[in-house]
C-alpha cells in the first residue's frame, strides 16, 4: 500500500484533533465538576439524573408550599389566639357587669369597654394576610368577610357574612393537600347557643325574681333520642307554696300529667330556689330528657322560662345583647332578675363561643404539626436525591487529573511524532 505524503498530513491531524478534543473533554469535566456534560457521554446515566432531578423539583416545590401553608396557618392562629383574648376580657367584664348593685353610669362605662371589644373582634374577623386575602372569608379572599354593628343587632339585624364555606389548600406532597384557612361561618357564626345541647331563657313577661341556670345533659343518648326537647317551665304561687309544670310547648301538653296546661295543682312539683329540676319522670306518663336545670330566686304564678334546643349564634349577637343588657339603666326587682338572665345567658353564650374558636386553633395546630412532619421527610428525601444525583454525575477527580495527564501527554507526542514525519520527504535530499 502506497502512503501518500497527503495521507500522513490527513491521519497527523486526525490524530492531533482527536487528542485534543479528549484533551478538551475532560478538561471541561475539570472544570464543571461533572462526569455527564451531555446526554451522550452515558444516555442511561443521563436519564436516570434527569429522573432524579425531577423529583428533586418537585419537593423543593412541596417544600414551598409548605413553608406558605405555614405561614397562613400562623397568621390565623395569631389572630384567632387575639380573639380568645378579647373573649376572655368579654368574660371578665361580663363577671364584673353580674350584679344589680351597678349604677346606670357603671353599667354604661361597662358597655363602653365591650363596644370596643366588639369592634376589636370585628377587625380580627376581618383581618388580611400580607396579599390582601381575607383570612376567614372562605374561598373569597378579596371580599371583606363581616359587616355590621351593634346597633344594627340590636335593632334586629344579624352580622353580615359576604364570604362562602369554603377552605383555602395547597398541596404540600403528592397526596395531601392541607387547609390553609377556615371560614368565617365556622369560627364565628356556627356556635351553639346555650349549653350546646339546650338553651336556658326567662319569658319577658315574668314578673317575679327567678334566675334561671345554663343546665346540663347528663344523658347525652337519652337527650338525642328524646322526642321532646321543646319545654317550658311554668310557675303557679298558692300562697306560701311555689310549684311548677314542665310542659311541651309544641303540644301545650303537661309533661307531669299528659293533660292540657296548667296541670291541677296537686300533680304539679314543689319548687325549691337552686335545687336541680329534672328533666324527667318515672310516670305515668313518662318522659326523659336526660337532663336537669336549676332556677333560683323566687319566680311569681304565671311566670315560666323555657328550654330549647341549641341554635347557632354568631359571637357577635351574643356581644351585642350583653351591650344591650348593660345599656339599660336599673329598675325594680323583676327588672333586676331580667338583667342577671341576660348576663348568665350573655356568660354560657361567651364560653361557647371561646370553646368553638379554640376547637378551631386546635385544629390549626394539628396541621402545622402535620407540615412539620412532612418538612422533614422532605428534607431526608431532598438529601437522598442529591447523593443519588452526586452518583450519577459528579466527577471522580482523581480519575480525571490522570486522564488529563494522560491526555495531555498523548497529545504532546502526537504533536512530536508528527512534526518528526513530516519531515520524511525526499526533496529534503535532493
Amino acid at each position: 500500500m502506497r502512503v501518500s505524503t497527503g495521507m500522513i498530513f490527513d491521519a497527523g491531524v486526525s490524530s492531533i484533533n482527536r487528542q485534543t478534543a479528549s484533551l478538551l473533554h475532560v478538561q471541561q469535566q475539570v472544570a464543571a465538576g461533572r462526569r455527564i456534560l451531555r446526554p451522550s457521554d452515558d444516555p442511561v446515566a443521563a436519564a436516570r439524573a434527569l429522573e432524579v432531578t425531577q423529583a428533586s423539583d418537585l419537593i423543593a416545590q412541596f417544600k414551598q408550599n409548605q413553608d406558605n401553608a405555614s405561614a397562613a396557618l400562623g397568621l390565623e392562629e395569631t389572630q384567632l389566639t387575639s380573639a380568645i383574648d378579647v373573649l376572655g376580657r368579654v368574660q371578665e367584664l361580663a363577671v364584673l357587669g353580674g350584679t344589680t348593685s351597678l349604677s346606670a353610669t357603671a353599667r354604661r362605662g361597662i358597655a363602653t369597654e365591650l363596644r370596643s371589644r366588639f369592634d376589636q373582634l370585628l377587625g380580627i374577623a376581618n383581618s388580611t394576610d400580607a396579599n390582601g386575602q381575607s383570612a376567614f372569608s372562605g374561598f373569597m379572599g378579596a371580599t371583606t368577610p363581616f359587616g355590621g354593628s351593634v346597633d344594627s343587632i340590636l335593632a334586629g339585624n344579624e352580622i353580615t357574612y359576604l364570604g362562602d364555606d369554603g377552605q383555602r389548600k395547597l398541596q404540600v406532597s403528592p397526596n395531601r393537600f392541607v387547609d390553609v384557612s377556615d371560614s368565617g361561618n365556622d369560627v364565628f357564626k356556627r356556635i351553639k347557643n346555650g349549653n350546646g345541647y339546650f338553651v336556658a331563657d326567662y319569658a319577658i313577661g315574668n314578673t317575679g325574681t327567678g334566675i334561671v341556670g345554663s343546665g346540663a345533659v347528663t344523658n347525652p343518648a337519652t337527650w338525642n333520642a328524646a322526642t321532646t326537647k321543646n319545654v317550658a317551665i311554668r310557675f303557679t304561687v298558692t300562697g306560701p307554696v311555689t310549684t311548677y309544670d314542665l310542659v311541651d310547648t309544641v303540644s301545650g301538653n303537661s309533661l307531669l300529667t299528659g293533660a292540657a296546661a296548667p296541670a291541677p295543682l296537686v300533680s304539679q312539683r314543689t319548687y325549691q330556689s337552686g335545687q336541680p329540676i329534672i328533666l324527667s319522670q318515672v310516670g305515668p306518663p313518662a318522659f326523659d330528657l336526660g337532663a336537669s336545670i336549676s332556677v333560683k330566686g323566687a319566680p311569681a304564678s304565671g311566670d315560666s322560662f323555657s328550654i330549647a334546643p341549641s341554635a347557632s349564634q354568631s359571637v357577635f349577637v351574643t356581644l351585642a345583647k350583653l351591650i344591650g343588657a348593660l345599656e339599660v339603666p336599673p329598675g325594680t326587682p323583676a327588672d333586676d332578675a331580667k338583667y342577671m338572665n341576660q348576663i348568665d345567658l350573655a356568660l354560657t353564650n361567651i364560653g361557647q363561643a371561646s370553646n368553638n374558636i379554640l376547637r378551631v386553633r386546635t385544629g390549626i395546630g394539628a396541621r402545622m404539626n402535620e407540615l412539620e412532619s412532612l418538612g422533614s421527610l422532605n428534607e431526608n428525601l431532598s438529601l437522598q436525591y442529591q447523593q443519588t444525583l452526586s452518583n450519577l454525575q459528579d466527577l471522580d477527580y482523581a480519575k480525571a487529573i490522570t486522564d488529563l495527564t494522560r491526555n495531555q501527554t498523548n497529545l504532546e507526542a502526537a504533536q512530536k511524532s508528527f512534526a518528526r514525519i513530516s519531515q520524511l520527504s525526499l526533496f529534503n535530499y535532493l
